[in-house]
Parts: structure tokens; sequence; C-alpha cells
């Protein structure tokens, strides 16, 4: 079994070389249902396609989605969309997830893209309560085709409130190698540090990196940092000053700034919030 990094890191894309097509039901009239992923080790579970539309709310953990357009976190209390048909590798951290699977004629118009999106506590707790009907049951039933539908109805409207948990991927060699550099240096990373190393132009690298991935490269450093600060705060351990310094913040004051007008809360709010639910987690159990 591979081994993930114990924080997951936003490095550059690695382009799948297969994908495997899963059926996660047992019952060919089954038309949604859920699964619970509970597991207290780190894995990547590989490339692979489902034939259902997927909502994927984390309860516990940090998990890190690759598609083959984008990378995205999925920290405690958040969710992500995966529409039928989109290839996606998961790299899982310690964690404890619950997904509902929607045949596509129950999201219809939503194959588009994956995203990830604000968990709003009524889908939060219908999927939860939604476990009692399992995407591997033997055959379907009126009750739960009922609930599931009332569900993908919220589902569909909440696909709206898209939250910016995702960085572009690239194949592009010098855009990947900046990347990859900045990513492993996020601490004190600068651009004439990246060209340096990769060994580009500023105006060469700022260029490419434009017209590759639609961001600047210093946009794209700002959201790394802030992606990575979730992902090392929703462990308890670090404070906010440490997070703020691992990620190449200043001050925790400037870090503060940031992180609220990316999520919408401080820092501490946020580590608040997720650690109480791992804790509600683990009484419910």
């Amino acid at each position: 079994m591979y081994v993930c990094p114990r924080v997951p890191d936003v490095t550059a894309f690695a382009p799948p070389t297969a994908v495997h097509q899963i059926d996660m039901r047992r019952g060919s009239d089954v038309r949604a249902g859920v699964y619970r992923f509970d597991i207290g080790e780190d894995v990547v579970t590989g490339w692979h396609t489902h034939h259902f539309h997927e909502v994927e709310y984390a309860i516990e953990g940090v998990a890190e989605v690759e598609t083959e357009s984008a990378r995205f976190l999925l920290p405690p209390q958040q969710a992500m969309w995966i529409p039928a048909g989109v290839a996606h590798c998961p790299t899982l951290t310690r964690v404890k997830t619950v997904a509902v699977f929607f045949d596509p004629s129950m999201v219809p118009g939503t194959h588009d893209r994956a995203r990830t999106l604000a968990a709003a506590p009524v889908i939060r707790e219908m999927m939860i309560y939604g476990e009692r009907w399992p995407i591997n049951r033997p055959s379907g039933d009126a009750t739960a085709d009922a609930y599931f539908e009332v569900l993908a109805t919220l589902v569909f409207d909440w696909l709206d409130h898209e939250i910016p948990l995702s960085l572009p991927t690239t194949t592009d060699p010098v855009v990947s190698a900046a990347m990859d550099y900045t990513n492993a240096h996020l601490d004190q990373v600068e651009l004439f540090d990246v060209c340096r190393a990769i060994g580009v132009s500023d105006r060469s690298l700022r260029r490419a990196f434009s017209a590759v991935t639609g961001m600047a490269w210093r946009d794209y450093l700002l959201q790394s940092r802030l992606m990575r600060a979730m992902a090392i705060l929703a462990e308890p351990g670090p404070t906010i000053l440490e997070t703020a310094t691992r990620v190449g913040f200043g001050s925790v004051s400037a870090f503060t700034r940031a992180f609220r007008r990316h999520t919408g809360e401080t820092p501490t709010s946020y580590r608040r919030r997720v650690l109480a639910g791992r804790e509600r987690s683990t009484v419910s159990r």
C-alpha cells in the first residue's frame, strides 16, 4: 500500500496511466445510496471513475483529490462534487468520509467538472442519515428513492456555492517544475528562486504560468499556501503562529487577513470548528 505524506502537498500533476471504472452497487435497480469510508491509514486509491455522481463529505482527516484539470483539497466539514465519468485520484490522510452516489438522472446537467463545496448543515446531516441505505444494498426501495430525490434537489442548488479549494494542474514541463519548486518551498519562496531553480527568466515564467494556468504565479502561491494551512490546521498540534510560518506568512495578522479573505473565517475559528466536528464524530462512534 502506498503511504502518502502526513500533510498533503499540492504538487504538479501526474497524468493517469490507467483509469478503472467502479460500480459501487450490488442491486441494478439502486438509484442512490451512501458509502462510508472510515480508515486510520493514509492511502492513495488510484485513478478511477464512477457510473454515478458522487458527493463526498469529509467528517475527519484531510483528502486531496486530483482530476485531469485540477487538484482539490477536501478538509474536514467540507464536501466535494465529482460528476459521473470524471476520472479522479484521492489521497486520503486518516480520513473518515461519507459519500452519496446519485444516478445521473437525479442531478441532471451537472457533468461539467468537480468542485469543492461548503458543507451546508442540512445537507451534511441528510448525507449522514442516509447511511441507512448503503449504495451496495441488494435492491432499491421507494422510501430510499424518495429520500435521495429530496437530497438530490438540495445538492443541485448547492452546486452554485463553490469554495476556492483547488489549484490548476498541468503537464507543461516548465510550469510543472515551477509548481513543484513552489510547493516544496512555501515557507520562503520568491519568483526569483523558482526561475533560478528551473533555469528560465522571470518574464518567460510569468508568461508561461499565466498562459497555462489562467492565473499569475503570485496568486498560485497564495492559494497553495492557504490550502496547505487549512490541511495543517485540521490537525491538533501546530499553533496558528507555527502554521503561518510554515506556509510563508511573515506575521499572524497577515496570515489571518489572507485566510479570512479566502475562507470567510479566521484560522482560529476554522480550527475550532473542524476539531469540534472531529470530537463529535469520535463521541458518536
